[in-house]
């Protein structure tokens, strides 16, 4: 039979295995005919809809149709690469004297583009036209965020399938680790009976970062022995994660940059253009393979190291042999590494220099290197003659890959770089001064017209406005809450509180001269919850709390909501026989969201102050003690621009800024008890144990149990505008449903 026939009944034969492939893939079970993008569109109308199984279904559905589609593109261009490689028998070092003769030549590419083809006719027939198995780059950016786990732990949730509904919440905060709902939701989950350890699971996680960390954490904790199987485990799945990672770089050309229309390469352009996108691609998997969602940034010289933990690992548990191999294979990375080159030296004269030399480096290891420089002297090859960007993911590329030309550009732009990210950044800096200037000017012009609003109950009243208090964003009102619930609230602040509660468990925090005892709202609901406190009386707190959040939005029309940053119902006692000559304060004068320097006059915004608290309320329950006025002073904490004497049920409310410094006279005699409460605008500083009360409060009690008497308008207020009707209960859920 003639070669030409041959390598046609080979192409042939080779196309047939493709099409059994693809018919033997959509023959298991976790093939799912549907595309991924019409399920995950599926999913989200039911998510709108609040058809929760529908949810479960289709995402689940979009999730594996994904996986499957993931699965054949792998096996189609494995297979089809082994089947139908580049030209077998094509000689890639031809004879000079070709050059001479063009009709030699012109056999000799048809020959390669014949192999080029019939790749291409083995992944088509396995594959199905590209329309069948490509996803929209938006659609694909979704599944990279792990959007549908979110749509999942929502639903899970509502069909009380807590178990899947953690494992889901879990899988999508792994991926988006600053997602602040996310995190509160979990840590609900958490507190609930039924929850295990187990059930936080990553169901997107991948087998050799997952044997990695856990084998490095065991080496960490000196348990070399039980640390080495994980750790040759990651080596595996590392070699198949890369593999598959670089099989799934032969994708279609990328024309980022380009106007398809407008790109006009001629043939051999066309293919360096895309054969030198799909390499930068596969040098990449180096990165993509060493990241974790939990770091900033992908572990560095990732593959190396398994081999720099498994040397002393084994040399731990007395294998120098296998010791040997690893030290000699990580010196392929690293020859000059003199810390391994002594290790080495030690493990040789520990075996002998006879054993040990017929050891040779792990051979996997050696064609993954071989490889890799092989595509690194192409791509820098590329970067200097076409100017096509390549940058290199390894810190163990040797010097002589890279042209001497391209060094020294690329030393040259490094500087530049570093130069022009300095001068941006110095100029960002003054552009975040001017902006922040002008917004506060802005922001309190703003607040000084727009304060006024309703109070939206029967019975409370405006006492003080801002004009009254001598400065901007104040009010003191009265009748918030009865002369009953203020009785109530003392009992169970006596009754459930803790001495330094909300103090880090000091006693006396801001003074030697008296005691401090105190209870969050979370604490007094878990106190009811066990019978401890009566339920009546950590619901009316609850309520108490929600109340004056509804008040401080509606009289300073705040255009977005406010979210409790801390809240805390707290009495400070005074200490008999420490009130003799006298002269600290309660409270000191300070800021709410800076740190105060008086004696500069200026009030520095940064950690540990709590910058993003936006507004301070606090509602006292009763005026029977001496000392213990609240005071507002200008910024040298010295000039008092007004002062409040605390009574049952009168609130002072004020923005958290360097407008509004305050302080807490001396408590000289008796008791004062207040609930402190701390806002802010911004939900991603949402108090986390307000999320759980919320929950919590769901549980406990129905929503008309729960919800506040019917807000009303006062006299003359009837045209003010009118905050959201959005109850309890709904904002109790929110954490849990939004996304």
């Amino acid at each position: 039979m003639a070669v030409s026939e041959r390598r046609l009944l080979a192409a042939m034969l080779a196309v047939a295995a493709a099409a059994a492939l693809r018919a033997a893939a959509e023959s298991e079970p976790g093939w799912d005919v549907a595309a991924p993008d019409l399920l995950y569109a599926e999913g989200t109308a039911a998510y709108a809809r609040g058809d929760w199984p529908g949810v479960v279904l289709n995402m689940e559905r979009a999730l594996r149709s994904r996986a499957a589609l993931r699965a054949l593109r792998l096996r189609c261009r494995t297979r089809c690469a082994t089947e139908l490689p580049w030209a077998p028998d094509l000689d890639l070092d031809p004879d000079p004297s070709l050059s001479q003769d063009p009709g030699a030549a012109a056999l000799h590419d048809l020959r390669f583009f014949g192999a080029v083809l019939r790749r291409a006719a083995c992944l088509r027939r396995c594959l199905g036209p590209p329309s069948a198995h490509m996803l929209s780059e938006e659609l694909d950016l979704e599944f990279n965020k792990r959007s549908p786990y979110n749509y999942l732990q929502v639903a899970y949730f509502k069909i009380n399938k807590l178990e899947k509904a953690v494992a889901a919440a879990h899988t999508f905060f792994v991926g988006n680790p600053e997602h602040m709902e996310m995190r509160q939701n979990l840590d609900y989950y958490q507190t609930m009976s039924g929850v295990k350890e187990a059930d936080f699971r990553d169901l997107e996680a991948k087998p050799h970062m997952h044997e990695f960390r856990l084998g490095v954490r065991l080496y960490s904790e000196e348990k070399p022995q039980e640390a080495v199987p994980h750790l040759e485990a990651a080596l595996q799945e590392y070699f198949v994660a890369d593999e598959e990672c670089r099989a799934l770089c032969e994708g279609p050309y990328d024309y980022d940059g380009y106007n398809y229309l407008d790109y006009s390469a001629d043939l051999f352009q066309a293919i360096t253009d895309h054969y030198v996108q799909v390499l930068s691609c596969k040098q990449n998997c180096v990165t993509e393979l060493a990241s974790h969602p939990s770091r900033e940034k992908p572990f560095e010289d990732f593959l190396p190291s398994h081999y720099n933990y498994l040397q002393f690992a084994y040399y731990n548990i007395g294998n120098y042999t296998q010791a040997i191999e690893c030290a000699k294979t990580y010196l392929l990375f690293f020859p000059n590494d003199e810390v391994m080159r002594q290790n080495l030296a030690y493990y040789t004269a520990m075996l002998g220099e006879e054993e040990a030399s017929s050891i040779s480096p792990r051979e996997n290891a050696q064609e993954y290197r071989r490889r890799s420089l092989l595509e690194k002297e192409l791509l820098f090859f590329a970067y200097d003659i076409f100017g096509i960007p390549f940058v290199d993911p390894d810190s163990w590329t040797p010097e002589e890959v890279i042209p001497k030309r391209l060094q020294e550009k690329q030393k040259s732009e490094r500087e530049t770089a570093v130069r022009i990210s300095q001068e941006i950044g110095n100029l960002m800096k003054e552009i975040e001064t001017l902006v922040e200037e002008k917004t506060k000017e802005s922001l309190d012009v703003s607040r000084l017209t727009r304060e006024g609003g309703p109070l939206l109950y029967e019975g409370i009243s405006l006492t003080m406005n801002s004009k009254v208090l001598n400065g901007s964003q104040r009010v003191v009102m009265d009748g918030v809450i009865s002369e009953d619930e203020c009785q109530e609230l003392q009992r169970l602040t006596n009754a459930a509180a803790t001495s330094g509660d909300g103090y880090r468990g000091q006693t006396s925090p801001h003074t030697p001269n008296e005691k401090f005892y105190g209870v969050t709202v979370l604490k007094a609901l878990k106190l009811g919850q066990e019978g401890k406190v009566p339920l009546q009386s950590a619901r009316m707190y609850y309520n108490v709390t929600e109340k004056v959040r509804r008040v401080m939005e509606s009289y300073f029309r705040l255009d977005t909501p406010l979210y409790f940053s801390y809240s805390h119902l707290v009495c400070r006692t005074a200490i008999e026989e420490s009130q003799a000559e006298r002269k600290d304060s309660s409270h000191p004068v300070h800021v709410d969201n800076c740190i105060l320097n008086a004696e500069a006059l200026v009030c520095i915004k940064e950690p540990p102050a709590y910058t993003f608290r936006d507004y301070s309320a606090i509602l006292y329950l009763n005026g029977d003690f001496d000392g213990g006025n609240f005071y507002f002073t200008e910024l040298d904490a010295k000039t008092v621009t007004a002062e409040v004497q605390p009574q049952c049920g009168r609130a002072v409310g004020f923005s958290s800024g360097t407008e509004n410094p305050h302080g807490v006279k001396a408590v000289t005699r008796g008791q004062r008890c207040a609930i402190a409460l701390w806002f802010t605008l911004d939900p991603r500083h949402s108090e986390r144990d307000r999320v759980q009360a919320d929950d919590l409060v769901k549980m406990l009690f129905s929503p008309e149990e729960v919800d506040l008497p019917q807000e009303q308008p006062l006299p003359g207020q009837q045209g003010s505008p009118e905050p959201g009707e959005e109850s309890l209960s709904d904002r109790g859920s929110l954490h849990k449903d939004e996304l």
